[in-house]
């Protein structure tokens, strides 16, 4: 292996940008702080890093590594430390003949490589990537966060900072004096995802390890799990707090928890799968304050806002959200309810299940093993005489149809679908069997919708954006100046935000209104695509455009709008 440490060291030097005196000092300062040297650099006041960097890979050949899609096997990406892969931008690739093969978009830093070497404890070679190809491995592989991984190690016997109630906290009075270790493990477990604001805690017996993870905006963290051993224990723990049947194992379960934590009332809604190795424990922590958002909070920019403001107040038609699972449908569905429900209006829904009750709604819990199902519960909802029906979801012909005919009679119904896009809903529709005619004559708008991570507000900075973050913003030419002037913003990682850069989600939206030219197509049964270009054409903004619009106003970044729209064809 090529030592490139010595060799861009003497570059450096034949080049005029270090003397010797000067390269000792900044490797000592390197050494010293461990920060990259391109941002050593940058404080002693060269700022043509960017170019110092063409240079080196132009005159040492490094190889460029196309990481953006490639799966990394976990024992490699344990090889090096997210808090060390974070800081360096580091992301391990290959391991082979004790040499591990570390992508990196700082080739000046390859003058850390004896002290990396040291650290990692192996031989290590470099390749080049490009920045934002290096932030979405890191967000994909480690899951976005340096310190959380630490977080349930440090174990808190007392002043647990969840309480539980109902059944589960029956549990906890009883069995707590005989097996205080399991009971204090599973407050632990659930405490921390609390603290850390997760939305699920994921129980994954595997072969070797119990391994336990959060999700956390969006974004699954593994902590350490507990012992191999205390998997039968803390299953069965879990199961009774969730009012299920212990003896079970062979079939699914659901059930839910009750808790108080973080100054409010929480609610887990518990699912256990039969896994190979074990149960598999998912628990979605229901926070009611995270629904009941108001249209301003859910991220909808100027214009968007106004035109979702007029469709929720339409007196008849179908509205649909679209997105997949996870991606804040029922949020922004809440967020319409509760901003129409007036004494003069009458709300219904039903749902699966209901998540939270908003006063003055009459709301459905679908109940299939009774025959109570969407269906049934929307053709008996007809009969109350409701201005505003919300359908959970529709998955089925007969569902579809009886949401059509609700739609038809002057009813205004809200619902969801499961579709990539706005324009694909109304494929969808028609292959579900709905006759083309009445699709196009019911549906007043579609909104397809996804969530990115805010940019936390307490470590945000801003930067100058790169050649490759210009292209994705449009700025392929034009005035010179104001690319050279241009900034945008990133999360530099504190402790507020678990050293991510980010705190929080917000929504980036697809809205297509239905017109004639569209209503039209629908009936010709023409595709997705082409009703698609012809929404863009009235104005439609696509998901990732309105995501790029949301990093140009400095709320969330480049590289989550990638990471979250990757994929989605533009």
């Amino acid at each position: 292996m090529i030592n490139r440490s010595r060799l861009i060291g003497e570059y450096l030097k034949s080049i005029g940008i270090l003397d010797e005196s000067q390269l000792k000092s900044v490797l000592k300062s390197q050494l010293d702080s461990g920060n990259r040297l391109s941002d050593i650099l940058n404080g002693i006041g060269f700022l043509q890093t960017e170019q110092l960097r063409d240079l080196i890979i132009q005159e040492f050949s490094l190889v460029r590594a196309p990481i953006f899609d490639m799966e990394i096997p976990f024992d490699i990406l344990s090889k090096v430390k997210p808090a060390l892969a974070y800081r360096h931008k580091l992301v391990p690739i290959k391991f082979e003949n004790d040499i591990l093969t570390i992508a990196t978009d700082d080739p000046i830093n390859l003058l850390a490589q004896d002290n990396l070497e040291t650290f990692i404890g192996s031989k290590i070679d470099f390749v080049f990537s490009s920045e934002s190809n290096i932030n979405i491995a890191l967000e994909k592989h480690y899951g976005g966060s340096k310190n959380i991984l630490d977080a349930v190690a440090q174990k808190q016997d007392d002043n647990a900072t969840v309480s539980f109630k109902g059944v589960a906290a029956e549990v906890v009075k009883e069995e707590e004096k005989d097996e205080a270790p399991i009971i204090k493990l599973v407050t632990q477990i659930i405490s921390e995802a609390v603290k850390n604001r997760a939305s699920d805690i994921h129980v994954e017996p595997l072969e070797d390890k119990f391994r336990v993870r959060y999700r956390i905006d969006g974004v699954l963290h593994e902590v350490p799990g507990p012992p191999k051993q205390l998997q039968p224990s803390i299953l069965s723990r879990l199961k009774i707090m969730a009012g299920m049947n212990i003896a079970e194992k062979r079939l699914p379960q659901d059930g839910r928890i009750r808790i108080q934590g973080m100054g409010k009332d929480l609610d887990l809604r518990v699912s256990t799968l039969p896994a190979i190795y074990g149960e598999s424990v998912v628990m979605r922590i229901l926070d009611k304050s995270s629904f009941m958002l108001g249209l301003a909070e859910l991220g909808f920019l100027h214009e968007d806002a106004e035109t979702f403001e007029k469709l929720i107040h339409l007196p008849y038609g179908m509205l649909l959200i679209t997105g997949p699972t996870g991606s804040g449908k029922t949020t922004t569905l809440y967020a319409a309810l509760s901003y129409i429900n007036k004494p003069n209006k009458k709300l219904i829904t039903v749902e699966d299940p209901v998540e939270y009750q908003i006063s003055g709604i009459n709301q459905v819990h679908v109940r299939p093993s009774i025959g109570l199902t969407f269906a049934s519960g929307l053709r008996t909802m007809l009969r109350q005489a409701p201005d505003v029906i919300m359908v959970g979801e529709i998955r089925d012909f007969e569902t579809a149809s009886i949401a059509i005919q609700a739609a038809l009679t002057g009813h205004l119904l809200f619902s969801t679908l499961h579709t990539n896009d706005a324009a694909g809903a109304f494929t969808r529709l028609i292959d579900m069997g709905v006759k083309s005619y009445l699709v196009s004559s019911t549906v007043q708008a579609v909104m397809a919708q996804r969530l990115v991570r805010k940019i936390c507000q307490n470590c945000k900075e801003p930067y100058k954006p790169s050649y490759e973050e210009l292209y994705l913003l449009g700025q392929k030419s034009g005035d010179p100046k104001a690319v050279e002037e241009m900034q945008l913003f990133r999360g530099k990682g504190c402790k507020m935000c678990n050293y991510t850069g980010y705190k929080g989600r917000i929504g980036i939206f697809e809205l297509l209104v239905n017109n004639d030219e569209i209503r039209e197509m629908i009936v010709k049964r023409l595709s997705s695509q082409e009703i698609r270009e012809a929404a863009r054409r009235s104005g439609m903004k696509l998901l990732r455009e309105d995501g790029l619009n949301k990093v140009r106003e400095g709320i969330t970044t480049i590289s989550e709008v990638v990471r979250i729209t990757h994929g989605y064809e533009e």
